[in-house]
């Protein structure tokens, strides 16, 4: 927002100008008498040529809060709220209301069979127009497993649409319509990967609640976030370079658009953080620097390729160097284990051996690598390796990893492969006897028949959220339940799919 700008002059400037004695007075009466003498030639002339109206001198204001300055500072309100104004005209209708139907998958008794399809059930979230081929970009979350599509405009009309493909890596999906006739169509312009900093101004244009075309606006919080993302506990990714705003983002502005001032897509809203299901000033969206490769990816391979490098490891924070006997301030990622039969197993690279406990009981394997670039890109964090892979890298690409290990510094080259759908290093294992594990639909699923079967819940339920947690070191999903005048709170095993605890607020 433009603020009033003033000029204060510097105590020592006001002091020079009365510094200087007899000097001083001598100057000004040159200057005095220079006047005169121009008046002398010019003055008749200017006086016969211009109409001088007297009016009363204008009473100087007192303070930097009287009427000029609020003048001056209401003028640059006025001017901003136009501008925003006039960016909602322009992209508004770009962006559209995504209505879902699906069915609810029943529950089912092991050994007796599949789960029977349950009852249909409405879901909406956003999108925008990506092209001019009738390509419409959302998350995967809102059009996942959806049985009709409907897709409704800013002016009223609507269409069916059809998945074209989804990515749950990525929470992307590209949906398409036929465009209804006489309807103006306006793909939205995508931002360069790299046109964002902390503290720049964005809008958030979706349907949250259903409330179609809403409009809110922020800054950028934070960039380069790293969020889990996927289609269960047990098959997950990291998604870096997370854009965090705090744009009001609340349930329905899922897959719409987080623009700049520009009127330019810099992500897609698709996440927030809160513990009251609503917006608390921390929202995420998902960067354009992702668009970019995975949209096109989508839309002409049905898929797109992430590159894969086999290793888990984790960020180095200063009580982990600790315990790992690291140098003081080491930055870097720790490499934690290589993964059997994967691209870092091809190379190099070692992983941590002897397994240590810190003071908290948290337990790393010493031994392990430290990264510190990739192809000369520093790696500071972990969210810096998984940047590198997922928007500059591709399989079969070679990369070089720049390694710490003792007091060496090598560099090990790697032929990157191509990231599995399931991360090997958490999925079922039989060798290790893991079971394969419960997958977030899954669980609300279970919570919701557990729920209706207590009778303690009242109502219609209206949302369902299942988020991933742990409790003593074992893996769950807290499914919350919200009706009108209540809600419920499910804590389910994510292994074997055992309720733990059920509570009705």
């Amino acid at each position: 927002m433009t603020q009033p700008q003033y000029r204060l002059v510097p105590v020592e400037e006001r002091r020079g100008r009365n510094a200087h004695g007899w000097a001083g007075r001598a100057l000004w009466s040159a200057a005095l008498a220079a006047a005169l003498i121009l008046a002398a030639i010019y003055g008749p002339a200017l006086w016969n040529n211009t109409v001088v109206t007297a009016s009363p001198p204008a009473a100087a204001p007192a303070r930097l809060g009287d009427l000029a300055v609020e003048t001056q500072s209401t003028s640059s309100l006025i001017d901003d709220q136009e501008a925003l104004a006039e960016l909602y005209a322009q992209v508004a209708s770009s962006v559209v209301n995504i209505q879902v139907t699906t069915h609810a998958t029943g529950m089912s008794i092991p050994g007796f069979g599949l789960p029977e399809e349950g009852p249909l059930e409405q879901a909406q979230g956003s999108g925008f127009i990506y092209d001019d081929q009738g390509h419409i970009v959302t998350n995967n979350h809102v059009v996942e497993e959806a049985e009709n599509v409907l897709v409704v405009f800013s002016n009223g009309y609507w269409a069916g649409a059809e998945v074209v493909a989804a990515d749950p890596q990525a929470d992307l999906a590209v949906i398409k319509v036929t465009p209804p006739e006489g309807m103006e169509w306006r793909p939205l312009p995508l931002a360069d990967a790299d046109a964002l900093r902390v503290g720049y101004s964005v809008i958030a244009i979706g349907n949250p609640f259903g409330l179609d075309g809403t409009m809110t606006a922020g800054i950028v919080s934070a960039l380069g976030r790293g969020v889990p993302v996927g289609d269960g506990f047990v098959n997950r990714y990291t998604l870096p370079d997370v854009i965090q705003t705090d744009a009001a983002i609340n349930p329905g502005n899922s897959g719409g658009p987080l623009i700049d001032l520009a009127g330019r897509v810099v992500g897609v809203n698709f996440a927030i953080r809160s513990e009251v299901r609503a917006n608390a000033g921390v929202g995420f969206a998902i960067p354009v620097s992702i668009l970019h490769r995975v949209v096109p990816a989508l839309i002409e391979e049905g898929r797109y390729d992430y590159a894969y490098l086999g290793m888990s490891g984790s960020t180095i924070s200063a009580g982990m160097a600790d315990v790992l006997g690291l140098p003081s301030n080491r930055l870097g990622v720790y490499v934690a284990e290589i993964i059997p039969g994967g691209p870092a197993s091809q190379s190099e690279l070692v992983g941590g051996s002897e397994v240590v406990t810190d003071e908290n009981g948290a337990q790393f394997e010493r031994g392990g690598d430290v990264i510190t670039a990739i192809d000369e890109q520093p790696v500071l964090r972990f969210e810096d390796l998984v940047s590198y892979l997922v928007t500059k890298a591709s399989p079969g690409q070679t990369v070089t990893l720049t390694v710490i290990r003792g007091e060496e510094t090598l560099q090990i080259p790697v032929v990157l492969g191509e990231r599995p759908a399931t991360p090997p290093d958490v999925t079922a294992q039989p060798d290790r006897g893991q079971p394969e594990g419960v997958n977030a639909r899954r669980a609300i699923e279970i919570a919701t028949a557990a729920v209706e079967e207590s009778g303690l819940l009242t109502g219609e339920i209206d949302e369902k959220v299942a988020t991933p947690d742990e409790i003593d070191g074992m893996a769950v999903w807290v499914v919350e339940l919200f009706t009108a005048e209540a809600t419920a709170k499910v804590t389910v095993d994510a292994t074997t799919g055992e309720v733990l605890d059920l509570t009705v607020e």
